[in-house]
């Protein structure tokens, strides 16, 4: 099978909800879904973007994938179970993969239970593996839907659920299957807190990214989730590429060679030049090695008039579920009338040793006929972009 895929639906849990409240929230530019958190290092509080809404508990019968990972999932499949039903019934179960990104799954409940067996209390009640185990993602949330494709949970650290588009235009094409679910999820745990602390990268608090005051990055959780088929839709999956870089387990190349490749690789993909290109999701960490690569590899690609944004400051970095996340505010501001823009969110002191990059300005529009980008890049390397244009929405 040939052709371009479109996104049929989108689903997304951030901190401020569900699809509908992060489009409100992010739309807007409004920050105050972030919060404090003082369980998550031993030593301060820590500004993050945690949901506090309570999360719908997994159907009956998978109380052994019971993770807070996976129910976040769930929140996300529910946003568009009509669509996902109605491909089920279209295609069959056989027929329809799931493809889901993570980076950290249910860690935080292995944390917990290894924390219960050091205090001498034993394994708790209820603990199983896979409620931690990477693959459970995937293969929970194929029981949900009942679906009988290929199910696999794609695990490349912030470009994981980027990735899992690729993976699953990959099935499509090749015949496995006919349609796909596409997404996924990460949560907030403790050794991904500490972690981050552990490289001094954690802000003290909100991120700023592109600043020359940035100082790190604030730890997020949430879910994204879609249909990719080939049925006309909405928004159109024109292109996407994938580039590693293989420079350092947690430093970019400072070149950017690799997210310079990915760049052009999705334009070449799409079949698009630079200018048709309207607007920007940046990957944006705040981190100072981060934003110098990615803000000279945009600026070698596009030059500094397109506007493009950091949403990380309102949501938190995602990790695992950043790409999706990102691929879906690309959606939405494809799809809402108007097509509003994230604004880029910071202090507005250029760093002079970067490109001046055109960031997207509170109430800024896509202008029609325009694609947006959307970029991803994760430890190791793992660079992934995507462009999206509008569909048929009929």
């Amino acid at each position: 099978m040939s052709g371009r895929l479109s996104i049929n639906a989108c689903g997304l849990v951030t901190a401020y909800g569900g699809t509908a409240a992060t489009a409100a929230g992010v739309f807007a530019g409004d920050p105050s879904a972030l919060s404090w958190r003082e369980d998550l290092l031993a030593d301060r509080r820590v500004l993050v973007g945690a949901l506090r809404a309570p999360l719908p508990d997994l159907p009956a019968g998978l109380e052994a994938y019971a993770s807070r990972n996976n129910r976040l999932m769930f929140a996300a499949l529910r946003e568009i179970t009509g669509p996902l039903a109605a491909a089920r019934r279209r295609f069959g179960p056989g027929r329809v993969a799931v493809v889901l990104g993570t980076s950290t799954g249910g860690i935080s409940e292995g944390e917990a239970a290894l924390a219960a067996v050091e205090s001498g209390a034993g394994w708790p009640a209820g603990y199983d593996y896979r409620m931690q185990e990477l693959g459970g993602l995937a293969e929970c949330a194929a029981r949900v839907l009942e679906l009988e494709g290929p199910a696999y949970t794609v695990g490349a650290a912030c470009a994981s659920s980027a990735k899992a588009f690729a993976a699953a235009r990959r099935l499509i094409r090749a015949g496995v299957v006919d349609a796909a679910v596409v997404g996924g999820a990460d949560t907030l745990c403790l050794t991904t807190l500490a972690g981050f602390d552990s490289l001094g990268a954690l802000a003290p608090g909100r991120c700023n990214p592109f600043s020359r005051h940035r100082c790190g990055i604030t730890i997020g959780e949430g879910a994204s989730a879609f249909l990719l088929s080939p049925d006309p839709g909405p928004v159109v999956l024109s292109g996407i590429a994938e580039t590693s870089d293989a420079h350092h387990p947690t430093a970019p190349d400072p070149a950017g060679i690799g997210v310079v490749a990915a760049l052009r690789g999705a334009l070449d993909d799409a079949g698009l030049a630079p200018d048709a290109i309207g607007a920007i999701n940046l990957h944006g960490t705040a981190t100072p090695l981060n934003d110098a690569a990615e803000s000279r590899a945009m600026a070698e690609v596009f030059g500094t008039a397109v506007s493009c944004a950091s949403t990380k400051p309102l949501t938190g970095h995602l990790l695992g579920a950043a790409g999706g996340v990102g691929i879906g505010l690309g959606w939405l501001s494809l799809v809402t009338p108007g097509h509003p823009l994230p604004p880029h969110l910071w202090d507005g002191a250029a760093d002079p040793e970067l490109p001046a990059l055109a960031f997207t300005q509170p109430g800024a529009r896509l202008a029609p006929g325009r694609a947006v980008l959307c970029a991803t890049f994760g430890f190791g390397g793992a660079n992934v972009v995507a462009v999206l244009a509008g569909g048929d929405p009929s």
